[in-house]
């Protein structure tokens, strides 16, 4: 049977939104990704983007960027998806974080008679290590953060784009929300220690003070948003709230999560944190 639905992916530069795009491309399935840089442009800040990008569409995946945490989110979330009602949207899957109030408020946001919803919740991303905030500390032999002794279930991003991509695609995710973690709860200094292991070269975890932490992202000119939001993560919801392991990924794939040194060992094979990459 031919899927003749459209597809939108807001976010599609992003560590999960490419890699739904990809998926979607692959299944021969018709798509727009979009953000700030595409053709057709998406912005959140900017209201008047949001139209264009919705045209014709009526499947949709949702990140909020940076953060669906950031204050102010879930109003411009709420915003959003009332549009993209009236624009003739008919499911909407939405990535969201655990163990954030602001997150869980948008949540309910997309839980409408008149949508097929879906809820993806997930835990930190693994791929912080070698695709974000982490890598450059990485590759200098430390990881300096506030972070404390407070175990975390990692998640592979891959795992979150592959959930995302069959509730878009496939039928019975509708009014699921999937909580997704890694198969275990590792701590930095256990993260930190593992990758060094594999990579076979020194890198160690250094815990700094909080202020110290805010000072340094501050200093390094990273926005205001964002330097509040790492400070959030780290002090509010980093408590030992995300320490148990779910089972979002076994229900929504039928198949168990990446563990953190599988993805370790594939970052490596690709050249994560190669010098001259």
């Amino acid at each position: 049977m031919t899927d003749t639905h459209r597809y939108l992916v807001i976010g599609s530069t992003g560590k999960t939104g490419r890699r739904v795009m990809s998926a979607l491309n692959e299944r021969g399935l018709d798509a727009r990704g979009v953000s700030r840089s595409t053709e057709i442009p998406f912005d959140w800040n900017d209201h008047s983007t949001w139209s264009a990008a919705l045209q014709g569409i009526d499947r949709a995946y949702v990140t909020y960027s940076p953060d669906i945490a950031i204050p102010g989110a879930v109003e411009t979330v709420e915003a959003l998806v009332q549009l993209a009602i009236d624009k003739g949207v008919k499911r909407i899957v939405l990535l969201t974080g655990r163990g954030e109030e602001e997150a869980q408020r948008a949540e309910k946001l997309i839980q409408r008679p008149e949508l097929e919803w879906t809820v993806v919740r997930a835990s930190w991303f693994m791929q912080n290590f070698s695709e974000g905030a982490f890598t450059g500390m990485v590759m200098e032999g430390a990881v300096t953060l506030p972070a404390r002794d407070i175990a975390e279930p990692f998640i592979d991003v891959d795992d979150i784009a592959e959930v995302a991509t069959v509730s878009l695609v496939e039928e019975g995710h509708a009014g699921r929300i999937y909580e997704v973690t890694g198969p275990r709860a590792i701590t930095f200094t256990q993260a930190v220690a593992e990758l060094s292991e594999e990579l076979a070269r020194e890198v160690h975890y250094e815990r700094i003070p909080t202020e110290a932490f805010v000072s340094g992202l501050e200093a390094a000119g990273l926005p205001d948003g964002v330097a509040w939001l790492l400070d959030y993560l780290f002090t509010t919801v980093l408590d030992g709230r995300n320490v148990e392991v779910h089972h979002g990924v076994e229900e929504a794939l039928g198949r168990p999560p990446r563990d953190f040194r599988d993805y370790l060992r594939d970052a490596i094979a690709a050249g994560a944190w190669e010098v001259n990459r």
